[in-house]
């Protein structure tokens, strides 16, 4: 087992290194606008996954997988070369969902805050269903709330009886 922080590190070197990759050297056509998101490896320093989004249609998206999936073979021995590690780690590219989730969310946001200026309009012209207060009673004296003759619930006056 490696520790995190080594791990980590290779996994930043990986996603350098492809996407240094793809911007420089790799020349399929099929290869659309990618972006590197992420990479992620193995504790074992065995597998590494790299994720990746793609702008474009589904048809593009699919083209740029395929593309990159016939120059996992190049990708890796660059990585081997410029990390030096003793087992290069396989590669495996995954299709990042963060513009759609990010699109998703912005959606989410947009019907909250359209509720939101609803109910505001709604509490615009909107008045309290009794008193603004209810607990508050200005009629009542405090000597009303004590009692004004000092009595108990049996009436003697606070003696006990033995």
């Amino acid at each position: 087992m490696v520790d995190a922080a080594r791990a980590r590190k290779l996994a930043d070197r990986i996603q350098q290194i492809v996407a240094e990759m793809l911007e420089r050297r790799i020349k399929d056509p099929r290869l659309g606008f990618v972006t590197v998101t992420d990479t992620r490896i193995t504790n074992d320093l065995r597998d590494a996954t790299v994720y990746y989004t793609v702008y474009g249609s589904d048809g593009e998206r699919a083209e740029t997988a395929a593309a990159l999936e016939s120059a996992k073979g190049v990708i890796r021995s660059e990585v081997g070369r410029k990390t030096g590690v003793r087992h290069t780690p396989s590669i495996t590219f995954v299709q990042d969902s963060l513009m759609e989730n990010a699109a998703h969310i912005d959606d989410l946001l947009a019907k909250a805050r359209a509720r939101d200026e609803e109910v505001a309009r709604a509490a615009q012209n909107a008045t309290h269903a009794g008193d603004a207060n209810p607990y508050r009673a200005d009629d009542v004296t405090e000597s009303d709330e004590v009692g004004e003759t000092g009595d108990d619930e049996d009436g003697d006056l606070g003696h006990s009886s033995s």
